[in-house]
């Protein structure tokens, strides 16, 4: 872990942005794509440590990037089925997602893909009490560090798994308010955190 959680997290968290591959699931190697369900691997802890949100009132969105369906590799409608399958599976274990927003385009044409802002855009229109300064992003890349940089949220990076990361990573642990090695670990911080400062 990087700095002290209570010395960075001094206000209360409302919400916390989650990246999805790498994040919730394993992430494939670089230039590969989860393109359906049947691909989705689950990583260890991630279902209790989102419900431990969920019981926290916390609310979770998930905000990832889908270059593959710009690529033609799966469509957008492929991204729903796998997040509606997901949420099930949530579901089924006392844990849910209030809501899934991902950008479907390639590189520099719009303004939803991590780092720019849409997608907090799409989720401050469904969800109007968030805010950036009550809000946490974890992710596992330097465009989800500065996509939660340039917002004025709190950023957490997952940097357990960096085998498939590229040099990036180096700057993405510089600029990250924290580092931990899972989900669990980091949600577990930062709950503490929040029972430490209320």
């Amino acid at each position: 872990m990087v700095n002290s959680t209570n010395s960075v997290l001094s206000r209360d968290l409302s919400t916390v942005f989650l990246d999805r591959d790498g994040v919730l699931n394993e992430k494939k190697p670089e230039g590969q794509y989860v393109t359906s369900w049947k691909d989705f691997r689950l990583l260890p802890g991630v279902v209790e440590a989102i419900s431990r949100l969920n019981r926290s009132g916390v609310r979770v969105v998930v905000v990832s990037n889908q270059r593959g369906v710009a690529l033609g590799l799966y469509s957008a409608a492929d991204v729903e089925t796998i997040h509606t399958a997901l949420q099930d599976l949530l579901k089924r274990n006392g844990a849910h997602v209030d809501g899934f927003y991902f950008c479907p385009h390639d590189k520099r044409i719009c303004n939803c893909r991590k780092p720019l802002p849409g997608l907090f855009e799409q989720a401050i229109a469904d969800f109007p009490q968030i805010e950036a300064a009550t809000s946490a992003m974890i992710g596992d890349s330097l465009s989800d560090i500065e996509f939660g940089r340039r917002l004025g949220m709190l950023t957490v990076l997952l940097d357990g798994a960096f085998d498939n990361q590229q040099e990036s990573s180096t700057t993405a642990r510089e600029l990250a308010d924290l580092r931990f090695p899972s989900l669990a670990e980091a949600v577990s911080a930062l709950l503490a955190s929040r029972t430490f400062n209320s």
